[in-house]
């Protein structure tokens, strides 16, 4: 490829790339019926309502109560498979792309749990608006748009999870509108769970953008859980009086906010401290809260004409002195989400555009609008005022556009129904549309993300054709929720490959003619343009595996083998040469886990051995005469030797047939060179009959490799040289000290004993000094 691309540093998952073991599975359960047609769900559900749908079914259908029913475990398996497959991200994917074919190598147990498990330990808060439910591809969306958010880790076996169910509801209803209450499954994401270190359930931690998060350790009544929670609503109520009333509202109006104000007087009842505070933190950055007391501040209520307890909102602009005449709400509900309900409704609305100052503002400045179709549109939320404030600090401003108003821009943008989209201060062109779900914290995110990344809306007007500059395209149904999980990734890895690949998406949806003369038969189907050269992207949904793609495009590491070529190269290799090949289907799930890794692992040993790969549903009857018995096959072709090949189960062995790296040393070459010389080493302390210092060597040779130019590594034999290691201070083998230079040796880290040896740790230990 012509166009260079950063080569970047991925410093992860070495052991992983080099420990992969081929699993053959049997396939247990089939079925030639539509998942989404077995649960009763269309292509585009949610994974809430896929769970919904499941235990529902669950119940029904569950062998335990159809037990005179001789078909109730085989229709059980069928549903349990289902349910198996659509909930999970990359298996869905390849479902839709590939059918059952593509999930051939997928394990399919014939296990499921018991119908009380279904009834009342799965889901356990899918059925409650006020808790949101989080998965893996939104939790991080969710937590960092800016709202304040208190998250319940479960595990749906855990008994002390169901004793705190009841009040973690009640909690949530109290707190409504106030913060985001969460849950996560961790049964259902373990991987979320524990990047997030959560390792006890009920877990309970607070999130908010710009801290880290904290833990709940207090008692699990909803008072206490309340008052903890409160310490970090940071909005407060102001008292007001005499001396500082004109001040604070006249400052307040002139930033374009108004004031709610509970007036305390002796007749009536006025709001309590804990509903102040609580609409404090509900309109948060939309108006001030406040509160008087007209029993020490009578003359002040008297010429506000409050003569009995009341609260009211008084709006930007509003004369204080004549609530006749104001515009001032006046408000007679004591409960705070009546009360912020009403002062939402009386909010201003955002900016209407007219089609002669569009283009102009969207030049100079960033950009949210909503797109609707006449005035009566009601695709607006009231808690949508709250973007104002939640994306001041990025300088997003939030406006609306009425399509009726002038079809001719709207066409041009390719919007045919109310949505929105993020302009990022750059002309009307530079844009992209929000297909995500329509709720405040994924709208912020969305927002945050696009107009720091550089994925733009693609249509037929400006769809790459020849231009020099490469396009990584993503072809995606709105409908389609692999499609929403990967177009947070992709904005991601614009952000690194900025100036060298351009990135945009096109909606198949609108623009089937395009996607059809593109042979585009799944979503999300994802390709690199790169002139006349195309690649298409079979990897996972994440910006690491897109950029290790690009890398790979940029700088090939694993060899595409014809049958010709691996004749040539391979069969016919001179006597020293090494040879590695894997032999694959691009439908193979387990195929396509190991490729990332395999690339990775071939350009990290470039010049020593020869890493190739067999695609054997285009070469099918090639891949036959090889005898290939399954997906994926790796199998060693060695140097000098008189075996033709052996079959790699796992990996590792191989590197036996490599030279050394690491370096050998005496008691005189570690005082030398270790001890008193100017370049970092890591050294491992071993004994030749120590069983795990032999199953750790070759995974040393792994991290010499690594770190080779930065970090000398050095091998000391406790057997031949015990004087040494006990002057090191061995006590078990094996054992990995680095030795830092910093103009004069510092003492030496231990960063690794024989009962934690992992290499992949190590190396990151090696990257953080």
């Amino acid at each position: 490829m012509e166009f260079l691309l950063p080569k970047g540093d991925y410093p992860t998952s070495f052991r992983r790339s080099l420990l992969v073991v081929l699993v053959c599975v049997t396939v247990l359960v089939c079925t030639d019926q539509d998942y989404y047609s077995l649960l009763g769900v269309s292509k585009e559900a949610s994974s809430r309502e896929i769970r919904q749908a499941f235990k529902k079914l669950a119940l029904k259908l569950h062998p335990d109560k159809n037990q005179n029913d001789p078909n109730a475990h085989e229709s059980f398996l069928k549903i349990n498979r289902a349910y198996e497959v659509l909930k999970d991200e990359d298996l869905r994917k390849k479902y839709d792309k590939y059918g059952e074919k593509g999930l051939e190598d997928q394990q399919q147990g014939g296990r499921y749990e018991s119908w009380h498990y279904y009834r009342y330990d799965f889901g356990i808060y899918d059925d409650d608006p006020e808790i949101i439910t989080l998965d893996r591809g939104e939790f991080d969306a969710a937590v960092n748009s800016g709202e304040l958010w208190f998250v319940n880790f479960y595990s749906p076996r855990c008994s002390h999870c169901h004793d705190l169910a009841p009040t973690w509801r009640e909690f949530a209803k109290e707190m409504d509108g106030v913060i985001r209450i969460g849950a996560v499954n961790c049964g259902d994401n373990r991987m979320l769970c524990r990047i997030k270190g959560i390792n006890s359930y009920p877990s309970l931690y607070v999130f908010k953008t710009g801290m880290q998060p904290v833990k709940y350790y207090g008692d699990r009544s909803k008072e206490s859980l309340k008052n903890f929670a409160m310490q970090y609503v940071t909005s407060t109520v102001t008292e007001l009086w005499a001396g500082n009333f004109v001040n604070a509202i006249e400052t307040s109006f002139a930033s374009g906010l108004g004031w709610l104000i509970t007036f305390c007087a002796e007749r009536g009842d006025c709001l309590s401290y804990q509903t102040r505070l609580k609409l404090a933190g509900m309109l948060e950055g939309l108006a001030n809260v406040g509160w008087m007391d007209c029993g020490t501040q009578g003359e002040l209520c008297d010429n506000l004409d409050i003569s009995s307890s009341t609260t009211a909102y008084f709006p930007p602009g509003a004369t204080i002195n004549n609530k006749e005449k104001g515009g001032v709400l006046f408000l007679n509900s004591l409960d705070a989400r009546e009360i912020y309900q009403e002062v939402m409704k009386h909010l201003p609305d955002f900016e209407i555009m007219s089609a002669t100052s569009l283009e102009d503002h969207l030049a100079h400045h960033r950009w949210l609008l909503f797109f609707q179709f006449g005035e009566n549109d009601k695709s607006s939320v009231q808690e949508f005022k709250k973007l104002k404030f939640l994306l001041k600090d990025e300088h997003i401003q939030v406006g609306k556009f009425d399509c009726l108003s002038s079809p001719t821009i709207c066409n041009k943008l390719y919007v045919y129904q109310p949505c929105l989209a993020v302009f990022k201060g750059k002309g009307i062109e530079d844009y992209e549309i929000h297909h995500g779900k329509k709720i405040l914290y994924d709208i912020v995110a969305f927002a945050k993300e696009s107009v720091n990344s550089h994925v733009i809306t693609l249509g037929p007007q400006n769809f790459p054709g020849k231009e020099k500059e490469p396009w990584l395209v993503d072809f995606f149904a709105p409908w389609c929720p692999p499609c929403r999980a990967l177009l947070p990734e992709l904005r991601k890895a614009s952000k690194h490959l900025y100036g060298q690949l351009k990135f945009g998406t096109l909606d198949c949806t609108v623009h089937e003619g395009l996607c059809n003369m593109h042979n585009i038969r799944a979503y999300p189907t994802t390709v690199v343009f790169n002139q006349s050269d195309v690649h298409e992207y079979e990897g996972h949904h994440s910006a690491e595996q897109i950029l290790e793609f690009i890398e790979d495009l940029r700088n090939p590491s694993v060899i595409s083998l014809t049958p010709e070529t691996f004749v040539e190269l391979v069969e016919r290799r001179k006597r020293e040469e090494i040879w590695m090949v894997d032999f694959y289907a691009p439908w193979c799930g387990p195929c396509q886990a190991l490729m990332p890794e395999w690339k990775k692992m071939a350009r990290m040993l470039n010049g020593l051995i020869s890493v190739g790969s067999v695609d054997c549903q285009k070469f099918y009857s090639f891949c036959h005469q090889q005898n290939v018995r399954g997906y994926p096959e790796i199998r060693l072709f060695p140097q000098k030797s008189s075996t033709k090949w052996m079959m790699m189960t796992v990996i590792l062995p191989f590197l036996r047939y490599l030279p050394q790296v690491s370096i050998d040393l005496t008691p005189q070459s570690f005082t030398e060179k270790v001890l008193n010389g100017k370049d970092h080493w890591v050294i491992d302390f071993y004994a030749p009959w120590c069983g795990p210092c032999q199953n750790f060597a070759p995974e040393f040779e792994i991290l010499a490799r690594a770190v080779k130019g930065k970090v000398k590594a050095g091998k000391v034999d406790c057997q031949a040289y015990g004087q040494t290691c006990q002057s090191a201070d061995i006590r078990a083998y094996p054992t990995v000290k680095f030795y830092p230079y910093q103009g004069t040796k510092v003492k030496c880290l231990q960063i690794a004993t024989y009962l934690i040896i992992n290499v992949q740790e190590i190396y990151q230990k090696l990257q953080t000094f």
